[in-house]
């Protein structure tokens, strides 16, 4: 009898976990460049194994590598594929706002990540992200700690969702001092390109900046390069990036895309609010500065680590409005 009875359990614990995966939507992440960049894109991917080893989520990727015609064809085959379709960069933004992909979808969900459309369609959610608060405590950080009283950036490319995280950091490290100076950041012109990233920061180290704040994605690997020849530091950004180079690494401003499309597809009844915004700030908990782990070397006191969450707090708050490139805000 007791045999029978923890066979009924088994049968019952099998039906419920294949009922769960079979509840749960599929994805796609289609990513504007490529993953292994070990921040912005592979946060998305993160996401999708989180889904993939909790539910059993049934995911796929599609890289359109920085090629403008892959764009739409990417969109179209992830829908054909899935239930929920993220679209992972501001480059998405003409094939999206055309419409023409949601309009021959209306039954799946499509998330445009890291940008803002409102009204294009009920079954699209943006979701973007507050990164000048969190680039704001690199800012902080980058000013306590600079020797030279130089600091600067290597973005991406001079855009409204890179200039953001820069009017952030500046206005953190002009809290922190006063005197600091944020000396012009460098613009890559490339996400891809490490190269780029090297010599944008080498550039910047020259002219005595002792601090430089990577919002590159892969090309900012080469940020990482330039600090570690120059003897100098470095901050990541998106994902926590300083197990690269805990030795020059200081820090990195997170933005949590895995975790975001993560909360969507577990739960969409809950978060999924077609033809909206979502912006994920600081309260969320999807934006935030880390330091890797306790046995890494950590150049930030942990007196300077308690200023930062003191910072946050404010920021949550209200009492800190973080200054923003986009005009809207």
């Amino acid at each position: 009898m007791k045999k029978i009875i923890a066979c009924l359990l088994t049968l019952m614990l099998v039906f419920s976990m294949v009922s769960a995966i079979a509840e749960t939507p599929s994805v796609a992440i289609v990513v504007a460049g490529t993953l292994g960049d070990r921040s912005f894109y592979d946060s998305s991917k993160e996401g999708l194994d989180q889904l993939a080893a909790d539910f059993g989520t049934v995911t796929k990727v599609i890289e359109c590598k920085e090629d403008a015609s892959m764009y739409e064809n990417g969109l179209y085959e992830a829908a054909e594929a899935c239930d929920i379709i993220a679209a992972v960069g501001w480059q998405f933004w003409d094939v999206l706002e055309a419409g023409e992909v949601l309009e021959s979808f209306p039954d799946k969900k499509f998330l445009f990540i890291d940008n803002g459309l409102e009204g294009v369609g009920d079954n699209l959610m943006s979701i973007t992200y507050a990164q000048n608060e969190g680039s704001f405590l690199a800012g902080y950080i980058a000013a306590k700690l600079t020797k030279t009283g130089k600091v600067s950036a290597v973005g991406g490319q001079d855009s409204d969702t890179i200039n953001d995280f820069l009017v952030g950091y500046e206005a953190g490290a002009k809290y922190a001092n006063p005197d600091v100076e944020v000396v012009k950041p460098q613009y890559a012109n490339d996400f891809e390109d490490p190269a780029k990233g090297k010599e944008c920061a080498l550039a910047l180290y020259s002219a005595g900046c002792d601090i430089v704040y990577q919002v590159a994605g892969k090309t900012g690997e080469g940020v990482f390069e330039a600090a570690k020849e120059t003897g100098n530091y470095a901050i990541g950004v998106d994902g926590d990036q300083k197990y690269i180079n805990p030795d020059i690494i200081v820090c990195s401003m997170v933005k949590r895309v895995g975790k975001s499309i993560y909360d969507v597809v577990s739960d969409p009844d809950t978060y999924f609010v077609g033809g909206t915004i979502w912006n994920a700030d600081m309260a969320t908990g999807y934006i935030d500065i880390v330091y890797g782990t306790e046995d890494m070397p950590q150049q930030v006191s942990d007196e300077l680590k308690a200023e930062v969450e003191e910072l946050k707090a404010k920021i949550i708050a209200g009492e800190i409005v973080v200054p923003s490139a986009f005009a809207a805000q």
